[in-house]
């Protein structure tokens, strides 16, 4: 497997060595800048000998080393800063988006795009209708970086392990996310029998704050090891063509009663892209709110029509 990341700054450098840690495939790191994917493709090799993992990475500035790519994990772009909102960066990521895809699609046709650049919803909807290609290998990253930010949150709260807490979100990834604390659980034991009303509603809150409270702490630049270990997990998903259900965003045709929209939502993930978008059982209310939320990305999606 040959896997493209299309950016080296902290997510796409971080991704680059999760990829590597976890023998995921063979990794083409590129940047616009000079010498950077070339230095931290070198760095990444000579810690090989002491993490054990096979030094299968090249840095290049261009595209043509990313030819036969089977996956492109799409990193490049703006990072938030301190009171800018994901919307703020449409402008300036859609025109970044723009050139990546053009860029990498005449050597990989046959590639899948995860998108991870923000605004998240849109900038996938874009890279498909840029590439052309079919919409089940066109997916962004982001219900697995809410769901693992929810899940921590919970953990928190209730003193356990986060590998004790069940935990999925949908929708949007911001404002716009739905919570399913119907569908949450800790060992076992559904999630409102443990905490009360208020308690649910902030841990929602702060799930859906999670990013800018990571970009107000660190005061300069966002987060990056979550979104990495997010992304890796879609990546090993497909490589290793494990079915597994993750939320991300996806392309909708009738599901949930939503069409013709990308949207966070529970997907199969194989070697062919999103293989399946999994029907949870939701009440009207959580059906209302993912509805609302991929109404709300339609808007911003035809909005990219006017940059």
């Amino acid at each position: 497997m040959k896997i493209t990341v299309v950016g080296s700054g902290f997510v796409g450098q971080t991704t680059a060595m999760r990829l590597l840690q976890k023998g995921l495939g063979e990794i083409c790191l590129i940047d616009i800048i000079d010498g950077k994917p070339q230095g931290l493709a070198l760095d990444l090799k000579e810690a090989s000998p002491i993490e054990g993992y096979p030094p299968l990475i090249t840095g290049t500035n261009d595209y043509t080393d990313t030819a036969g790519s089977d996956i492109v994990v799409i990193t490049a772009g703006f990072p938030r800063q301190p009171g800018m909102s994901r919307m703020d960066l449409l402008g300036k990521n859609a025109a970044i988006m723009t050139d990546v895809v053009s860029s990498v699609v005449p050597g990989s046709p046959a590639a899948i795009l995860i998108v991870v650049a923000n605004p998240l919803d849109e900038m996938t909807f874009l890279a498909a209708e840029r590439s052309g290609f079919p919409r089940e290998r066109v997916l962004g990253m982001a219900g697995v970086l809410d769901s693992a930010r929810l899940r921590f949150f919970i953990a928190e709260e209730l003193g356990v392990s986060p590998s004790d807490v069940e935990a999925m979100t949908l929708g949007s990834h911001g404002d716009s996310m739905v919570a399913l604390p119907r569908h949450a659980t800790v060992k076992g034991r559904p999630l409102p029998e443990l905490v009360d009303e208020p308690t649910l509603d902030r841990l929602f809150q702060r799930t859906r704050d999670g990013g800018a409270e990571v970009v107000a702490l660190l005061k300069s630049g966002s987060a990056y090891f979550a979104p990495s270990a997010s992304v890796v997990s879609m990546v090993g998903a497909l490589v290793n063509d494990s079915k597994a259900t993750l939320p991300v965003c996806a392309w909708t045709t009738g599901q949930y009663g939503i069409s013709d929209v990308y949207v966070g939502v529970p997907a199969r993930l194989g070697r062919a892209g999103v293989e399946e978008i999994v029907e949870l059982d939701l009440n009207e209310d959580e059906l209302a709110k993912l509805r609302a939320a991929a109404e709300g990305i339609r808007a911003k999606c035809a909005d990219l029509a006017t940059l």
